[in-house]
């Protein structure tokens, strides 16, 4: 169960009608959407991060304080 204003709940419900799905396949898209773009963020900061310092040698190895440094 998740609650949500009724404002947001009527344009969620409006954006469902308009693409022709139900509120609940909505969200499951939205949602997907949005955990997709953060996990793809997340690799490419990644990858950012190797090809500046050049990638994890082993285990441990200050990988936190790596990431740490090169937090936004």
């Amino acid at each position: 169960m998740v609650s949500f204003p009724d404002d947001l709940l009527r344009a969620v419900d409006a954006e469902a009608r308009r693409r022709g799905t139900t509120r609940s396949g909505l969200l499951r898209e939205l949602a997907d959407e949005a955990l997709s773009k953060k996990s793809a963020a997340r690799a490419r900061r990644m990858a950012e991060i190797d090809r500046l310092r050049g990638p994890a040698k082993r285990r441990g190895g200050g990988v936190a304080e790596l990431v740490k440094a090169h937090r936004p």
